[in-house]
């Protein structure tokens, strides 16, 4: 069992994984050693501490919480991971207004705006904008000397912002929700499909596959997939498509899922 951010040890900078990630929750535990974070707490508290727990991870040694938008699928565990350990929120006033009934009482919030850096501990943190139906939401670089990692998910459109930001980063989590036509031809009602699709809903897998395109670079070692719908997806297509991005790449390319905890990246 890790009981120290410092037992957490990592080559170049940070240590990743993603504990859940889906409609039904979503979670990132993030660390450079020294401090660690945990991105949104979409599931309960006993199920997030039961995900740190798998990879050997005490949940005493979370430093803070940063939450990238007031969707119940990433806020769900917050008010509780946030009062039984004591940790500071980092969240946009924004999404703090839209998601206050479902915080309950936080004793301490520090607030960002997306295009303004901000440092927790020795992790520098760049929130930017992203393009969903909610109050503000947030992608986000983390930075560690020379690691960077970059999360997007949640998107219904990678603007050039997007692509800016998640340049250069060693570590992609890039949103692969549906298959466009599994969408369509799927059971959902037509104005949910209009909002998945649309500007302001998630990016399919052609959608992520031209982001990486866009930001593939010589340094690039891992992609993960996120935000797989269950039912408008496979991780076999969405491996297939986004895959043809990194076709002349080093890159490992694999799929977080809802129901198991991914593994603890170190980069």
């Amino acid at each position: 069992m890790i009981t120290s951010a410092a037992d957490i040890e990592s080559p170049t900078g940070l240590s990743v994984c993603v504990l859940a990630s889906g409609s039904r929750g979503n979670s990132l535990f993030i660390s450079d050693g020294q401090t660690s974070l945990l991105i949104d707490a979409g599931l309960s508290g006993s199920e997030i501490e039961r995900r740190l727990a798998s990879r050997g991870i005490d949940p005493r040694v979370l430093t803070a919480l940063v939450v990238s938008h007031e969707h119940q699928d990433h806020v769900q565990g917050v008010g509780v991971m946030a009062r039984r350990y004591r940790l500071p929120v980092y969240i946009s006033r924004k999404t703090c207004l839209a998601a206050r009934s479902c915080l309950g009482r936080i004793e301490s919030y520090r607030y960002f705006e997306c295009g303004e850096a901000f440092h927790i501990g020795q992790i520098d943190i760049h929130p930017f904008s992203l393009s969903h139906d909610a109050a503000d939401t947030a992608g986000f670089t983390f930075r560690r000397d020379t690691a960077k990692v970059g999360l997007a998910t949640d998107l219904g459109v990678a603007t050039a912002v997007v692509r800016e930001n998640l340049k250069g980063c060693q570590l992609l989590i890039l949103e692969a929700n549906h298959d466009p036509h599994m969408l369509i031809d799927g059971s959902y009602p037509w104005p949910v499909k209009q909002r998945i699709k649309g500007r302001t809903g998630h990016l399919s897998n052609n959608d992520s596959r031209e982001l990486l395109l866009a930001v593939n670079h010589d340094r690039l070692a891992h992609v993960v997939l996120a935000h797989l719908s269950q039912e408008n997806n496979t991780c076999e297509k969405a491996l297939a498509m986004v895959g043809q991005a990194l076709t002349s790449s080093r890159a490992t390319l694999s799929v977080a899922t809802q129901h198991q905890c991914g593994d603890l990246i170190r980069i």
